[in-house]
Parts: structure tokens; C-alpha cells; sequence
């Protein structure tokens, strides 16, 4: 069934979006039916931590290409009355008693290349979080915030162009297990764009999981089903291991930059250690004086960006390895690195060895293949967005379907990807076989405070680890506008071959400039889809009121109430 005309406000497309400014409450998502219930959620007298529960319900239900019911959440939520920050944080660890289960081969498809890790399986994160922060922070019934997920799980929501580009991408995983390829393809191909994708079985696992709790998908008749489809594929769990690892509440990892103090998700999430220490060492050599979007600027933040990639590989479980996070983030070890780099830049021109070696057609391809882009077509996706109600309460928060579930397995509805975490890998995402330990992550969550209390929270799905830092200090060290700053162009770090995979808005006399310096800039579009989608929201510090914008790269909106 098509979108009717009235309908279409929920057929957003990428491309420039509108902001919305001074606002008494707020909010910015990946997508505009998740705006509408928190916003709903928000007028009906819900506060922050509702209008939370019920856009994370609802994305799992419109967004099932980037997030589900079984993923991974990590919240960051600011309490006005005690004006404390808050870290809880939840998503799936493989039970230690058991070997490593995956349900796709390795390099299957042609969706990872030969050799690649295919994701495994993991007890699912993302029910025990949302009920975490409504027992502590919740005011409105647990099913009232379930309602407009039943409704869209049964009426279907309209599938926009990357919704559908996004499927398309993951077709060869999601059509693997025949159980996903019903839910995926109910007419024997992909829901077009702009017809609705309903999902009746979702539908009713979401009753009951609104009649009887959060506990419904951990001890109740969903938990129950999901392990028998994982005894029944032969990974061997009990029900006891659905509850092995509860959601945990912590301190988030803050540090000072230019009279701001930012605060992202402690480790073994390795965000804060690398924004910290890229922004440290960039205020070492000088990035805020440099012009935007010059040869040196460009220079000095690919290579900044390549040694953090390097330090977090030594970011693990703080319950099972040191972790060093004040080193990483003192002033004394960015200056030691800031004079490394700074002094070596190379002394002749090195256009002639770029040439050579890749010749001019190979530059873009060489620039590519090296920019650490996630090019081998395992699936992936992530939702993020940022509440501020009237009191002001602040969430910011990333919920994903990275992390949770049997890979391409379907129960009850709710499509699973699993993990992606290697097994004891140096950097990326990685863990160990230990009983207990969490998985090294990337969520980019993140607030700016001003004496104690947000001004600030941004985050993206996407290549969030390296961006992160780009779009900060676009904010605090150039300067510009939120929406300016999401706006500007964005590039991996600096790869082994001296590739760079930045998108393709800067001047050619620059690309010669950082060829001379032997960079191969490889040629990205204009906005790349893949290099995240933020959701940005602030406070006026003149007038006190609320804005919030969205990224132009996928299909996201802001909305806030007057």
C-alpha cells in the first residue's frame, strides 16, 4: 500500500533540513516519525526520559534497517533536579561458557570480503535499558510509551529512498535466514519506496511486551521464544543468560576544552578517550588559528586523526585492563605528540611519488580503499537523537542494531544483527572471551557543559568515532554555528598508504596542495551518507531558549514545542 499525499511529511529525503529554534522543549532524530512521538510523548506531559523510551520504541518499529529491539542503547541523561549526569549504557555480550555462534559464514555473499568476520551472536541489551530508565527516571505508565510502536508495527510506516537504498545494501544478509526474507520481502521482493512496511508479527510480540514490562523480552514468552530459537539453530544459552548481564549505570569520561567541559560514555566505549586527545593535540598545534578547510587544516586533522585511531586500541574493559584515560587526555602527552606531528611535515614535493606510486587515475581509488571505510557490505546501523523537555531534563542517545541477537535471525518480529565486536582484535570494535566483560565500542554520545549543566549534546550514527571530534571542534575551535558545523565536509583519518577519504567539497588547489604533501585524496560525494548523521541540540546562552538541528546526510528532523 502507498503513502497517501497526506502522508508524505513521513517520506523525508536527504538533503538540507529545517532547524528548529527557540523552543521551550526540544528534540532531534534520525528520522521524522521518532520527532513526532517524542514530541507527542513530550506534550501528553511525558518528560525526557518518556519521550526517550517511546522514540527508542518507535525507531526499533519504522528504522529496521538501523536499529531493533534487540540492539544496543547507551544513554547519556542530565537530571535537572539533582544536576547530575548520568551514564547507563546496555547491549549484548557473548556468554563466555559458550564458543562463538554465528548463523553467516565469513565473506559470505559477496557482503564481506574474503576473510572478514561475520557478526556472532549475543544476548540481546536493548529491553533491559529501556526498562532501567523508566524504573529511575520514567513518569508516565510503561505502556502508554509502547502505544505508537504497536501502531506503526501494525499500520506500517512509509519507506523513504535510503530506507530502501539501505536494505538494498544488506539484502544478501537479510535474505539469508527464510525468516528474514518474509519479513523483508513479503511479496518475494524489497518494499518499494514509498509503499508501507508493516510488521504484523512485531505488532503483537509489542502487546505483550506493553502489557507485562521490559521483563517480557528477558524471562517473559519472547525470551522464552528467542532462546528456543537459538537452541533450535544449535546455540545452546538458558533463559538465565538473558539476564547475566544487566544494563550498568556510570560516571560518563569527562575532560575540560576551551573553558567547556565535555562529557561522552566511559570506557571500554573509546569516544571520550578519542575526542580527548584528537581536541588536545589539535589545541597544541594551533587547529582553531588555521584556515577551514585549507591544506593544513586538512593535513593536521588526518594525521591527529591517525594517531588517536592507534591509541584506542589499548581501550578495553576498565573490570579486566588498566586503562589509562588520564594520560591519554593530559595536556603534557598532546604536546609531546602536537610537536611530533608538527615537526614532520615533508621538506620537499612530494607530487611526484603520489604519481609513481598510484598514478593520477588510481589517486581516488587509492584514497578509498585505504580511508578506512566500511566498504565490505557487513551490515550496520545506528540511530541517534537528543531530548530536552521543559524542566530540563537532557538525553542524548544512540540505539542501534549493532550488538544484540542472532545474526539475520527474526523471533516474534524483530529482526537481529548480532555483533560485530572481533574476538581480542588490537583496535575497532573488540572483545575477549572473559565472563562478563563488555565489548570495546564506538558511541558517539556526547554533551558540552557550561558550569555543570548542558549548553549542548550531539551524536551520529556512522563513522562516529573519527567525526565526532571534527564536528566539536568545527563548534568550540572554528567558531561556527551547529548547523554550519554538521554541514561541513568530513573525512576519515589519514590511512597507512597516506590515503584520504574526505568528501569532495574542497577546492582543487587544495587536493594539488595535499597531493605535493603526499596525500592521495580520495574522491568521496559530496555528502556520504556513511559518514553519519547528527542530531544536534543547544541552548541559547542569551535567551535560554532551545534549538536543534539535523544532519543533511540522511533523513532526519527536529521539532520542538513553542
Amino acid at each position: 500500500m502507498r503513502a497517501s499525499p497526506d502522508e508524505k511529511k513521513w517520506l523525508v529525503e536527504t538533503g538540507p533540513k529545517q532547524d528548529s529554534r527557540e523552543k521551550k522543549a526540544i528534540c532531534s532524530t534520525d528520522h521524522p516519525i521518532v520527532t513526532e512521538t517524542i514530541i507527542k510523548t513530550l506534550n501528553a506531559g511525558g518528560n525526557a526520559a518518556d519521550a526517550a523510551i517511546a522514540g527508542c520504541m518507535t525507531q526499533a518499529a519504522v528504522q529496521l534497517t538501523a536499529t531493533n529491539h534487540t540492539g544496543t542503547v547507551a544513554i547519556l541523561y542530565y537530571d535537572a533536579k539533582t544536576k547530575q549526569v548520568h551514564e547507563l549504557s546496555g547491549g549484548g555480550v557473548a556468554p563466555a561458557h559458550l564458543p562463538i555462534f554465528r548463523t553467516v559464514p565469513s565473506g559470505f555473499g559477496g557482503w564481506a570480503m574474503p576473510g572478514s568476520p561475520a557478526p556472532h551472536a549475543c544476548i540481546p541489551g536493548f529491553m533491559p535499558v529501556m526498562g532501567a530508565l523508566h524504573e529511575r527516571f520514567g513518569s508516565k505508565p510503561w505502556s502508554s510509551l509502547v502505544d505508537d510502536a504497536i501502531y506503526w508495527a501494525e499500520e506500517g510506516h512509509p519507506v523513504s529512498s535510503l530506507e530502501y537504498g539501505l536494505m538494498h545494501w544488506d539484502k544478501p544478509f537479510i535474505h539469508y535466514l527464510p525468516e528474514s526474507r518474509e519479513l523483508f520481502s513479503p511479496n518475494g521482493h524489497l518494499v518499494n519506496v514509498g509503499e508501507r512496511f508493516a510488521n504484523p508479527a512485531l505488532a503483537e510480540t509489542l502487546k505483550g511486551l506493553s502489557d507485562e514490562g521490559p521483563d517480557y523480552f528477558t524471562e517473559g514468552n519472547w525470551g522464552q521464544d528467542f532462546v528456543a530459537y537459538a537452541n533450535n539453530l544449535g546455540w545452546e544459552i538458558t533463559l538465565s543468560d538473558m539476564t547475566a548481564f544487566p544494563p550498568r549505570w556510570n560516571e560518563p569520561l569527562r575532560y575540560p576544552h576551551k573553558g567547556y567541559e565535555i562529557a561522552q560514555l566511559s570506557p571500554p566505549n573509546y569516544q571520550a578517550v578519542f575526542s580527548g586527545f584528537v581536541l588536545g593535540v589539535l589545541n597544541v598545534l594551533g587547529y582553531q588559528d588555521m584556515e577551514p578547510g585549507s591544506s593544513e587544516s586538512i593535513y593536521t586533522m588526518a594525521h591527529t586523526l591517525r594517531w588517536g585511531l592507534h591509541e584506542i586500541g589499548y581501550v578495553n574493559d576498565p573490570e579486566f585492563f588498566g586503562v589509562p584515560a588520564d594520560q591519554w587526555l593530559a595536556p603534557t602527552y598532546h604536546r609531546h605528540v602536537a610537536s611530533i606531528i608538527a615537526n614532520s611535515w615533508p621538506k620537499v614535493d612530494l607530487t611526484d611519488h603520489v604519481v609513481r606510486t598510484g598514478g593520477l587515475a588510481a589517486l581516488a581509488a587509492a584514497g578509498q580503499q585505504a580511508g578506512d571505510r566500511n566498504d565490505t557490505r557487513v551490515p550496520q546501523g545506528s540511530c541517534e537523537f537528543n531530548v530536552v523537555d521543559s524542566e530540563g531534563n537532557w538525553v542524548q542517545l544512540m540505539n542501534t542494531a549493532q550488538g544484540g541477537g542472532i545474526p539475520g535471525g527474526v523471533v516474534g518480529g524483530v529482526p537481529m544483527m548480532g555483533s560485530h565486536a572481533q574476538m581480542g582484535s588490537f583496535s575497532g570494535l573488540s572483545s575477549w572471551q572473559i565472563q562478563g566483560i563488555r565489548p570495546r565500542v564506538a558511541i558517539g554520545s556526547t554533551m558540552v557543559l557550561k558550569d555543570g549543566a548542558p549548553i549542548m549534546s550531539l551524536g551520529s550514527p556512522g563513522n562516529c568515532y573519527c567525526t565526532v571530534p571534527q564536528v566539536l571542534s568545527n563548534i568550540i575551535d572554528l567558531g561556527m554555528d551547529p548547523p554550519k558545523a554538521v554541514n561541513a565536509p568530513r573525512m576519515h583519518p589519514l590511512a597507512e598508504n597516506y590515503g584520504l577519504s574526505i568528501e569532495s567539497r574542497i577546492a582543487p588547489s587544495v587536493v594539488k596542495e595535499l597531493t605535493s604533501l603526499g596525500v592521495r585524496v580520495g574522491s568521496m560525494v559530496n555528502y556520504d551518507w556513511d559518514m553519519g548523521s547528527y542530531t544536534v541540540a543547544w541552548r541559547d546562552q542569551e535567551s535560554g531558549k532551545l534549538n536543534a538541528c539535523v544532519d543533511p546526510r540522511r533523513t532526519g528532523v527536529a521539532d520542538g514545542i513553542a
